[in-house]
């Protein structure tokens, strides 16, 4: 089970301490995250945050909400705890390192190094109540963070110097160049730390300083990687570990599957050299002109231009083509004929997006993701 390290601390961003508590109830409101976190650690079966009856015999934790509504995924402790024990040792976590998580206690992501950092007895900094210039102050001092790079792109653009950030643990979407260069600019010693995983699976993947620039890293210690393709080839990335969740909880279940023990989470990608290369999910790949196309790879390509800040490539109806693409851009519209000069070039002019919508507001998930939802109903409208 988990347990509350003896020397661990935790502080939220106004200072204030937590510490272990005694019994708490299964259900816990997310806010204050030191209040939260210490009930979890009590309960021990739990969850922050969520719709639906108290879990039992496990704890759960929750989906981004990417696709919807946000689900309930049930996990025994030894699937995170297993984890914790590989990280500290790669990461150092433990007595006398000072942690910082900027998410929410619902986001699996932030869950999980809160409850990392204090069962191996880190001091932690709960900042998911704070602005993002306010979180990058706070940063000070800090030696090591979890984060997306929604959150980390936030205290980066407050252009405040790291010098004692030693490592940065990058999850939920992948790291584009110009937030990479950014961060290693602001903390000149730091080691970046890029994974893909998911709330179902946890680590599958991990990239370090030899990684190529556009893999996700090779398998995570423990996981057994495989892909549904001739090598090189795209196709679905299936999972094995002692990481993995034990089921949906809830009434609305996601996309994964098993197979022999192996678990998709409908993701696609392909193996190289034993580097995973992702394409995008099966559910946001599209047909234009009779070709195959992922957004994700698409938004990742924009996020390589410097005053490119966000972006979603979306699908639209067309009478013609059936299907055509746009891009929803967050950033310097001054770009526009550059980037789709760019597009046309690498995509051809079928399947690069047909315009750029340019908008400075930006619809975001409580996990800090991308509302897609939203914006697919507002370009529709």
């Amino acid at each position: 089970m988990f347990r509350w390290h003896p020397k661990a601390q935790v502080f939220d961003g106004a200072g204030r301490q937590f510490g272990p508590l005694a019994s708490a109830p299964a259900l816990i409101d997310e806010r204050p995250a030191g209040a939260a976190l210490a009930q979890a650690f009590a309960a021990g079966t739990f969850r922050v945050g969520g719709e639906g009856p108290a879990p039992v015999g496990a704890f759960e934790t929750l989906t981004s909400g990417s696709s919807g509504h946000p689900r309930r995924i049930r996990r025994s402790a030894e699937s995170w705890t297993r984890s914790f024990a590989v990280n500290a040792g790669m990461f150092g976590i433990g007595p006398g390192l000072r942690v910082a998580v900027l998410g929410r206690m619902t986001q699996s992501l932030a869950l999980y190094a809160a409850m990392e950092a204090v069962h191996l007895g880190a001091e932690l900094h709960l900042l998911d109540a704070m602005r993002p210039d306010r979180q990058a102050l706070a940063l000070r001092g800090v030696g090591l963070v979890y984060a997306t790079p929604a959150q980390m792109r936030g205290v980066v653009e407050a252009g405040v110097s790291w010098p004692s950030l030693r490592h940065v643990v990058i999850g939920g979407a992948k790291l584009d160049p110009v937030l990479r260069a950014a961060l290693e600019l602001c903390a000149p010693g730091v080691a970046i730390h890029e994974f893909y995983g998911a709330a179902e699976a946890s680590f599958i993947t991990l990239a370090g300083g030899d990684s190529p620039a556009d893999s996700v890293g090779s398998a995570y210690p423990g996981v057994d990687l495989i892909v549904d393709a001739a090598p090189g080839e795209v196709g679905e990335i299936w999972v094995k570990s002692a990481y993995l969740f034990q089921g949906y909880a809830g009434v609305e279940f996601g996309a994964a599957r098993w197979r022999d023990g192996y678990l998709s989470v409908g993701e696609m990608g392909r193996l190289d050299g034993g580097h995973l290369y992702l394409a995008g999910r099966a559910g946001r790949m599209v047909t234009v002109a009779d070709q195959n196309v992922f957004p994700e790879e698409i938004e990742l390509f924009l996020q390589g231009f410097d005053g490119v800040r966000r972006v979603a490539v979306l699908p639209v109806a067309d009478a013609r083509r059936g299907l055509h693409l746009v891009a929803v851009v967050q950033g310097d519209a001054g770009l526009d004929a550059i980037l789709m000069t760019a597009l046309r070039a690498r995509l051809g002019p079928l399947r690069a997006p047909k315009r750029l919508i340019w908008r400075q507001d930006w619809p975001e998930l409580p996990s800090g993701k991308t509302d897609l939802r939203r914006l697919a109903e507002e370009v529709a409208g």
